[in-house]
């Protein structure tokens, strides 16, 4: 599995344009703004737009994906259906986080954990990963050994659990019991910030480093 990351957003938020190398098949994980720009990009790469990909429903992920959709006409997938509450309130987060009005939408198609997401001649593993908002959801490309976690996980440190419906606890039972088995050597995409390994955060992360949690 091929990537770019494009930083959109004010939030500087790691939009991903993954493809198959073989096909040139696309999509585009968490587009939460700046389509012009993820599209362009697309073009340059001389890829094809099949759908996008959504970690969970927080403006800075999503705020773009209705749109993009549109132009494009492709298909929004995911998160779990658990964080329809925040893709409904989509109008609302706008006025909260001062992005310009976003109209909430419904995604073709909501994801469960075990999930297969099939791009091109690539398949991505889809596992609920709830804490940071109940719906969140990681894709997984085992070939590649390459996650996008949104905003589960970050170079030393974790997703906020001071939202509505979100809860530490299960936050960090998502990092232990779904990301941690991946692999030490499996590289992550966060939501923010640069690329990490999975073994990098169990040794040094101070939030959810395994000499923390014994």
């Amino acid at each position: 599995m091929k990537y770019q990351i494009i930083p959109v957003t004010p939030f500087q938020q790691n939009c991903s344009l993954i493809w198959c190398e073989k096909t040139k098949c696309a999509a585009v994980v968490d587009p939460g703004g700046n389509i012009d720009r993820i599209q362009a990009e697309a073009a340059k790469l001389g890829l094809t737009l099949k759908k996008i990909l959504l970690t969970h429903g927080h403006i800075d992920h999503v705020g773009g994906a209705k749109s993009l959709a549109q132009a494009a006409n492709i298909p929004i997938i995911g998160p779990h259906i658990a964080d329809k509450y925040w893709i409904d309130n989509l109008p609302k987060q706008s006025q909260n986080f001062g992005f310009p009005h976003c109209e909430a939408f419904e995604p073709d198609q909501y994801l469960e954990d075990g999930d297969l997401v099939t791009l091109g001649e690539q398949t991505l593993s889809v596992l609920h990963c709830p804490g940071h908002t109940p719906g969140h959801i990681a894709f997984y490309s085992a070939p590649s050994k390459l996650a996008w976690v949104g905003d589960i996980l970050f170079r030393s440190s974790i997703g906020r659990t001071d939202f509505p419906q979100s809860n530490h606890q299960d936050l960090i039972h998502s990092i232990t019991e779904k990301l941690w088995p991946l692999g030490a050597d499996v590289e992550f995409i966060p939501g923010h910030g640069p690329m990490s390994t999975f073994g990098e955060e169990r040794e040094h992360n101070p939030f959810v480093a395994d000499q923390l949690l014994l």
